[in-house]
C-alpha cells in the first residue's frame, strides 16, 4: 500500500513538473507575440544623419513617457503599502485597546425567555417545574436507617474473605441481614 502512493505522488509530481513546463513555455511565446504586436523593428538602413538623430529623438521621448508613466504606478504602488501597513496598525491598536469583560450569569426564568424570543405578542406561559415528581425527603430517610459505630471495627470485621462474604451475602439478602 506505502508504495502505491508513493508512486502516486511520484506520478503526480511528474506531471505538475509538465504542466509548469508547459506554463513556462507557454508564458514565453506570449511574450514574444506580444512584443512582436507592440514594437516594430527599426530600419536604419539608408537613413541620412539627420534622419538617424530624429528617429533617436522620437525613440528618447517614447523612453520618457514610459518611464513617467513607471515613475507614476510605482509612487502609487508604494502609497497603498504603507496605507495597508497604517491601516493593519490602527486595527491592532484598537484591539488591544478594549479588554472583552467576562461574561456573568444571568438568571432568566422560562416565561421571560420565551417573550424575549417570541415577542411581547405570543402569551405563552410555561412551567418547567409542573410536571416533576414530588418526593418527599422523610420517606428516603426512613427507607435507609443509618447506623453510626465505630468504623475500624466494620473494617476489621469485612477484611479477609470472611468480610467479603459477609458482604456478598448481605447484598444477596433482600433485608439487608
Amino acid at each position: 500500500m506505502p508504495c502505491s502512493l508513493l508512486l502516486f505522488f511520484l506520478l503526480m509530481l511528474a506531471k505538475a513538473k509538465e504542466e509548469w513546463d508547459q506554463e513556462i513555455v507557454d508564458k514565453q511565446a506570449e511574450k514574444e507575440r506580444y512584443l512582436s504586436e507592440r514594437v516594430t523593428p527599426l530600419h536604419t538602413s539608408g537613413l541620412s544623419l539627420s534622419q538617424l538623430q530624429d528617429l533617436c529623438r522620437e525613440l528618447h521621448e517614447k523612453v520618457e513617457i514610459v518611464d513617467e508613466e513607471r515613475y507614476d504606478i510605482e509612487a502609487k504602488c508604494n502609497h497603498n503599502t504603507r496605507e495597508i501597513k497604517d491601516l493593519k496598525i490602527k486595527v491592532l491598536d484598537l484591539r488591544g485597546k478594549f479588554k472583552r469583560p467576562p461574561l456573568r450569569r444571568v438568571r432568566v426564568s422560562a416565561d421571560a425567555m420565551l417573550r424575549a424570543l417570541l415577542g411581547s405578542k405570543h402569551k405563552v406561559s410555561m412551567d418547567l417545574r409542573a410536571n416533576l415528581k414530588s418526593v418527599k425527603k422523610e420517606d428516603t430517610e426512613k427507607e435507609r436507617p443509618v447506623e453510626v459505630g465505630d468504623w475500624r471495627k466494620n473494617v476489621e470485621a469485612m477484611s479477609g474473605m470472611e468480610g467479603r462474604k459477609k458482604m456478598f451475602d448481605a447484598a444477596k439478602s433482600p433485608t439487608g441481614q
